[in-house]
């Protein structure tokens, strides 16, 4: 999804279109019983895990009523969130040049979490029942109001057990940040060592990841879209999942040819690397006029080729595979351009292809490209699939889960929407609401197919 202007963090936040969102409570859907209407899950209804055990909040082993203390002699606590990553900054500043604006932030105290919001699980097919598990809950680990740290990415690396998030547009004044538009982007690192016991930092990488957005898994590390700016070029780079967190730039032009601001992407079992490109980065002045359409390519690191694979997009955006890869799923979200503008009559909408192979060169190609689903409310942006084939969407309204076949068959509602989310561990979701960061928690048995674990 684009990363939007800072006076409007969230194309989520918008409800002044014709598409209002809906009022489960009083929400009708088709179903050959008369009078159905979907269910509401009453799991996490009183900020319980569902077992009458109160969830803790806190971002570290403490208990919400232990306080750290004060940052500056102030009288206010210093949330856990940050007092552990704080020191590591502090015993790491020479790192590289950081940018002092966005580590000010991080200085100041987080205020304490929320308590999560009621009958978070609407279901629209017995189906989803399966992917809930007995005792599903919605929990809010952080809310951060001085800045949209949680809006792309969701990268989990299970070896460190760390999840990497991206942010939204922050507001920056030093002059590193002209070619930019006076903007910047900060890349979050959550360290688990439970459910809701984690240190939280910040991941300070080289000059060339500018404007980063989504990412994947790859080899040990992970994948970034770096969107580029007025003079630097956009592309994909490889970033180390263990400190310094080195980077490698993979690509960053079309034979010569520069990218728009590369969005989403995602790693087929081949080893090949998949990737949206739209034009946010222009239309949010920070990347030069394009140069090429908005099309959706595969790069193959090894022998670098690079090819097109799918085109006539209104905004390509978020990209996975089925779990056989047999079908690549992309979404367009030309609902919402990158000025914040919202039109109802544009695709909000996930495609779905055929992937094929040449008889003689084995090489894949795209064939019957089709409608999956169009959401409700707002755009599909991240795209991600489980196990069993369903396929999830961070939309405006939360997290939309369709079967195989294209049938919505539930929704996770998340105040504000989503824009993204990450598959974590047996069942274990994370979503991405601009200044919150939220932990799901469905069945054991529901796992991400990107990881499967």
């Amino acid at each position: 999804m684009p990363s939007m202007p800072p006076r409007s963090h969230s194309w989520m936040s918008q409800r002044n279109d014709s598409r209002a969102p809906v009022n489960p409570e009083k929400l009708h859907i088709w179903s050959p019983r008369p009078g159905a209407r979907p269910k509401l899950s009453r799991s996490a209804t009183d900020g319980t895990n569902g077992t009458g055990h109160k969830v803790s909040f806190s971002g570290s082993s403490k208990s919400s009523d232990e306080r750290a203390p004060a940052i500056n002699g102030s009288s206010r606590s210093s949330s856990p969130h940050t007092s552990s990553s704080q020191k590591q900054w502090n015993e790491n500043r020479n790192w590289q040049k950081i940018n002092r604006r966005s580590e000010a932030l991080w200085k100041e105290t987080i205020p304490q979490s929320e308590v999560p919001q009621a009958r978070p699980f609407l279901i629209y097919h017995d189906s989803f029942l399966p992917l809930l598990g007995p005792s599903p809950t919605l929990q809010l680990l952080i809310h951060d109001p001085r800045a949209p740290f949680f809006h792309e990415a969701g990268v989990f690396h299970a070896p460190s057990n760390t999840l990497f998030v991206t942010s939204n547009q922050i507001p920056d004044p030093s002059p590193d940040a002209v070619t930019t538009q006076n903007k910047t982007i900060v890349i979050t690192k959550v360290e688990f060592f439970g459910p809701t016991d984690f240190q939280r930092d910040k991941v300070r990488c080289p000059e060339r990841n500018y404007m980063a957005n989504g990412g994947t898994n790859f080899r040990d590390g992970l994948i970034l879209c770096a969107q580029g700016s007025k003079t630097e070029p956009s592309g994909l780079i490889y970033m180390e999942a263990k400190r310094p967190h080195k980077t490698t730039t993979l690509i960053n032009n079309y034979h010569s040819r520069p990218f728009n601001s590369p969005n989403d992407v995602v790693v087929h079992s081949d080893g090949s690397i998949w990737f949206t490109d739209p034009i946010y980065g222009y239309e949010q002045g920070f990347r030069p006029k394009p140069q090429l359409p908005q099309l959706v390519y595969r790069f193959n690191p090894l022998t670098g080729d690079i090819r097109v694979m799918a085109d006539g997009f209104g905004r390509p955006n978020g990209i996975c595979f089925s779990p056989d890869e047999q079908t690549v799923y992309i979404t367009d979200t030309d609902y919402i351009h990158g000025d914040g503008s919202t039109d109802g009559t544009r695709a909000a909408t996930i495609y779905a292809y055929s992937i094929l192979y040449d008889p003689v060169t084995n090489s894949p190609f795209l064939a019957t490209r089709r409608v999956f689903a169009y959401a409700d409310t707002g755009a599909p942006d991240g795209i991600k699939c489980d196990v069993d084939g369903n396929v999830y969407a961070g939309c405006g309204d939360g997290i939309n889960v369709w079967n195989s076949g294209g049938m919505l068959i539930g929704k996770i509602l998340i105040e504000g929407g989503c824009a993204n989310f990450c598959f974590g561990r047996d069942g274990e979701m994370w979503c991405f609401g601009e200044h919150k960061l939220w932990r799901v928690k469905l069945g054991d048995d529901t796992k991400g197919a990107l990881l499967g674990i």
